[in-house]
């Protein structure tokens, strides 16, 4: 069986996986693209003939589809070599492929089927093949090399990014907590204790691997802390209503991606309204979709779209299209004196069993 490591490694590897179903339909239509520009350039419009260019399509398809089955099998071993020696050897895969499908497309016509049997390599067509071959297949990995290198730096800014989200404990919260803390140690030492665990909790989480999945059991513990110190804090000001018993919380979700919605709900919503209000969590499945809802009711002269708060819209918004593809992000809403931010992103469905 593979492993997560092993897996992750792979997917570096800068020639794409082409074993699934739309690589190879992205393959054959290349092919068919590739063998109707060749047929066009070799008799033009005019003299555009259907048995050849079937001809052709026929021998470029086996080509692409020959080189993709073997760079496809290869693929898991050829990301533990050396880039240039992978690269080099996918190269010369791709060209012999090429040069047999060619020798062996010239027998099938002038062999197999002559009644004498009798039958020789064109060289010069042969040359052809394995130039035009060679020119390709040069640019194609060039491509993939990039693109790889391109999501390798998009990655990099990704987990930065993440990274600055996960370290990013405002210092008046560890202020105001350690006060609470303390101040309860002479009247209440049970509240005390748990408040110590609480914000132990949060710091656990802060250090955690940055691409680290936890199940939305974790995360909705992790947001029930974080409610409870700010409850110590802020009082009858402060009420939580959570809305999330309709989902199972085996469901995974990355880490500390939900607590920074509550963290904005509360400090940029109930903390400044003098009556405080009610902050709302709630999850919904729907048809292979998870949505994560946090509501909070908005003062007279809100300013939640500056600051720490866009900040850590924008890096939960990155790092769910990263994980999940881009039918997942963050969509915000003002909508009668109430903001919602909504966390949403497809579920396998081998995670809800």
């Amino acid at each position: 069986m593979t492993t997560n490591a092993e897996s992750r490694h792979s997917e570096e590897f800068f020639v794409p996986d082409l074993c699934n179903a739309q690589a190879v339909l992205f393959l054959v239509l290349v092919a068919e693209l590739l063998a109707i520009v060749l047929e066009l350039a070799a008799t033009g419009l005019r003299e555009f003939s259907w048995q050849s260019f079937a001809l052709t399509s026929l021998f470029i398809q086996w080509a692409f589809l020959m080189s993709a089955a073997l760079l496809c099998s290869l693929r898991s071993r050829l990301a533990d070599w050396p880039m240039p020696w992978a690269a080099g050897l996918c190269y010369s895969l791709i060209v012999v492929v090429v040069a047999t499908t060619s020798v062996a497309g010239q027998w099938l016509l002038q062999g197999a089927f002559s009644q004498s049997g009798n039958w020789s390599v064109n060289v010069l067509q042969l040359a052809t093949h394995v130039l035009i071959c060679a020119v390709l297949a040069g640019i194609a990995l060039r491509y993939f090399y990039l693109t790889q290198q391109l999501r390798e730096k998009q990655r990099t800014e990704l987990q930065a990014r993440i990274q600055a989200l996960q370290s990013r404990i405002r210092p008046h919260f560890l202020f105001n907590s350690m006060n609470i803390i303390a101040s309860l140690i002479a009247v209440d030492q049970e509240a005390a204790e748990m408040a110590v665990e609480d914000l132990a909790g949060l710091f656990r989480a802060s250090l955690a691997d940055t691409e680290t999945e936890v199940t939305l059991a974790d995360e909705l513990e992790l947001c029930r802390r974080y409610a409870r110190i700010e409850k110590l804090r802020m009082g009858d000001r402060l009420k939580m209503t959570w809305r999330v018993d309709s989902v199972p919380k085996n469901l995974p979700i990355p880490s500390l991606s939900l607590q920074p919605l509550l963290e904005n709900a509360i400090y940029h919503g109930i903390q400044q309204l003098p009556q405080g209000g009610e902050v709302v969590v709630e999850a919904k499945l729907n048809q292979g979709m998870l949505t994560l809802t946090v509501s909070n009711p908005l003062p007279a002269a809100a300013q939640t779209e500056e600051g720490g708060n866009r900040l850590a819209q924008d890096n939960i918004h990155h790092r769910l299209q990263a994980l999940y593809g881009q039918k997942a992000g963050l969509r915000t809403l003002v909508e009668n004196n109430e903001y919602r931010a909504h966390i949403f992103y497809p579920i396998d469905n081998g995670a809800n069993q």
